[in-house]
């Protein structure tokens, strides 16, 4: 487990949910789309660090 990846992962989301919901305010749809592109980012980054985990498990 790597728990620096897991840190920016989710400071990426923060940053993400944060310039999604700025483009809500402002009506700008490229912040919405961008914001949801880090989140999802960020989602593939905690997936990819739980399937290591799961694979070290599997292999001890």
């Amino acid at each position: 487990m790597s728990i620096e990846k897991r840190v920016e992962a989710t400071a990426k989301n923060i940053e993400g949910k944060l310039q999604e919901a700025i483009g809500e305010v402002t009506g700008n749809p490229a912040d919405k789309v961008e914001g949801q592109a880090k989140q999802d980012e960020s989602q593939v980054i905690h997936t990819t660090e739980n399937i290591k985990d799961e694979i070290k498990d599997v292999l001890k």
